[in-house]
């Protein structure tokens, strides 16, 4: 299997909530985001030492009953047409498996799903679904259609999900976050994150300054009117809004 894995987080208890989780990080993506936070991952992976493996395996094999699952996160985890063997893997050692991406690839995920690999998505939802927007947000050109397809198919899986959206005032606001939120009605669960200025692929972004956390928990009242439950990352046991 030709997939390399970049990082290794062996335990956290902040990524994958009221779950001790271990965390890979898979290299390289097809979005360019300019606030994204892992710039080694997608624009110089090969200047990154290579965990083995039977490195992570074997980590995973004596922590088995005291961490509750793995993230396979990234860059974008579906641009390996063998991500299903590697999930195999690690569900094949009895942790659960969650899968961070950005909805680029449908049919990815409704096969990984179907072969039931899959015990949570975490989906990132860049902006509202309109080609223009999300072009700009995600620094390349791509398939709003495809994003639209993975929310549907997520969200009639039957197993755990989010969505969530990471704001920066310089691209997006309120009625941004309100249109997503549209976008997503019904949804479980909606996770708006804080943008931070640090680690930038795009250095100009280092200049802006962030949303205040009053602000943000401003937009998870708006969001929450149309998801079952919406909060500011970070703030995850106050329930800041609740479609009732």
């Amino acid at each position: 299997m030709n997939i390399p894995i970049k990082g290794f987080i062996e335990n956290s208890l902040l990524e994958w909530e009221g779950k001790i989780a271990s965390i890979i990080f898979l290299p390289t993506c097809n979005f360019l985001c300019h606030y994204c936070h892992a710039p080694h991952l997608v624009q110089t992976p090969n200047k990154l030492e290579s965990i083995p493996l039977e490195s992570v395996t074997k980590k995973l094999q004596q922590s088995f009953g005291w961490i509750d699952g793995v993230v396979v996160s990234g860059g974008e985890p579906t641009m390996y047409k063998e991500l299903g063997e590697l999930l195999k893997i690690f569900k094949d050692i009895g942790v659960l498996v969650r899968l961070d991406t950005n909805g680029t690839n449908p049919y990815a995920l409704k096969d990984l799903i179907e072969k039931d690999l899959l015990d949570c998505i975490a989906m990132d939802v860049k902006a509202p679904l309109r080609k223009n927007k999300y072009e700009e947000i995600a620094g390349t050109p791509c398939n709003v259609e495809d994003i639209v397809n993975s929310i549907h198919i997520i969200m009639e899986s039957g197993i755990e999900y989010e969505f969530r959206t990471t704001v920066c005032p310089s691209q997006l606001d309120q009625y941004d976050i309100e249109d997503i939120s549209m976008s997503i009605r019904g949804a479980e669960r909606y996770i708006i994150q804080s943008f931070k200025p640090n680690h930038c692929l795009n250095t100009d972004m280092l200049n802006e300054k962030p949303y205040s956390f009053e602000m943000l928990r401003e937009f998870a009242m708006v969001a929450g009117k149309y998801v079952n439950y919406c909060c500011v990352r970070g703030d995850e046991g106050k329930v800041l809004s609740r479609n009732w």
